[in-house]
């Protein structure tokens, strides 16, 4: 119900605002375009590259390139330095961002362009491990994601949840998507986090290597967004990305692409645009640019849409 009156509101402002700065004949923007994405074997990667090469494509005169992160916080830090033009992140790392609370020291400016897909916590582990509940990692050894990743942050939440100790209960590292996958194949991890699209190239991998489950983790939604916050919601991870032999309950949360609040608005509008007008490109880079709709592009709370970004959408509508 609040996600389809989030919606309904955000189609009413984009209905009564006013013209946004930038007309169609203008100077096209040039220079550089970094474009924070994630690690390598995740969806943001791979996403951020057909980005880049879509930019490259279509305005030749702007200079894209897609920069390899530990993801969400780090994207938004990036943002906030301008070390990066353009940054995909999380929303629940977006709203701690905003508010300059958690693993940020002050509040980030930040706005989105779209709203671009939703992801899901993966708890990943061998198939014949004895690891079925979120409360069997007690003992167990753990990768939580890389230190400044959206995974780092969703898997604190969940094993805080769920009163499980860092350190104490639970033996955890911090260590990125591909190295967690070559030590749960070698056996020297018993569960790795990760937070993201489906499929994960690199958790698609790591299940035609060997055989993996994913852990069910659904029935903590509810406590999460107790704690934390309405943006964490149920969803099911299908069996056939990873060869499971079931669809999986977890968790799940959208994914925003976002600027900072002064980013030209010309430069906003015709980066919009570019999403909408190369989905077949985005989605040969990986299937989840197949899910952007303008239906639910708009709808990124917290965050606000750059005026830019509202300038296109409202044209859209017409």
């Amino acid at each position: 119900m609040y996600r389809w009156l989030r919606i309904g509101v955000a189609l009413a402002l984009l209905t009564g605002l006013a013209a946004c700065p930038g007309q169609r004949g203008e100077p096209a923007p040039t220079g550089p375009l970094r474009i924070a994405t994630g690690e390598v074997g995740g969806v943001y990667h791979a996403y951020g590259a057909g980005i880049a090469a879509a930019v490259q494509a279509e305005s030749p005169e702007l200079r894209p390139k897609a920069l390899t992160t530990d993801a969400s916080v780090a994207n938004l830090r990036l943002l906030d330095a301008r070390g990066a033009e353009v940054a995909f992140t999380l929303a629940d790392a977006a709203a701690d961002a905003v508010k300059g609370k958690g693993a940020f020291k002050h509040p980030i400016d930040v706005v989105a362009l779209a709203r671009l897909y939703d992801n899901y916590v993966q708890l990943v582990v061998r198939a014949d491990a004895p690891v079925r509940t979120l409360d069997d990692l007690r003992g167990k050894r753990v990768a939580t994601g890389a230190s400044a990743s959206g995974t780092d942050l969703v898997a604190d939440r969940l094993l805080e949840v769920a009163r499980l100790r860092q350190g104490v209960d639970v033996r955890t590292t911090n260590l990125g998507l591909e190295p967690s996958a070559r030590a749960l194949r070698a056996g020297e991890l018993d569960a790795f986090f990760f937070f993201g699209g489906i499929p994960t190239p690199a958790v698609a991998e790591l299940a035609g290597s060997m055989p993996v489950r994913v852990v069910p983790l659904g029935e903590w939604v509810e406590d999460l967004a107790a704690k934390y916050g309405g943006l964490y919601t149920e969803a099911v991870i299908p069996a056939s990305p990873y060869q499971l032999s079931a669809p999986v309950r977890t968790v799940s949360v959208p994914n925003y692409l976002v600027v900072r609040r002064d980013m030209d608005a010309e430069l906003a509008y015709r980066l919009t645009r570019l999403l909408f007008n190369r989905t077949d490109q985005l989605a040969q880079a990986h299937p989840e640019g197949r899910r952007l709709s303008v239906r639910t592009a708009i709808s990124t709370y917290p965050l606000d849409l750059h005026p830019g970004a509202v300038r296109w959408y409202r044209e859209a509508r017409r």
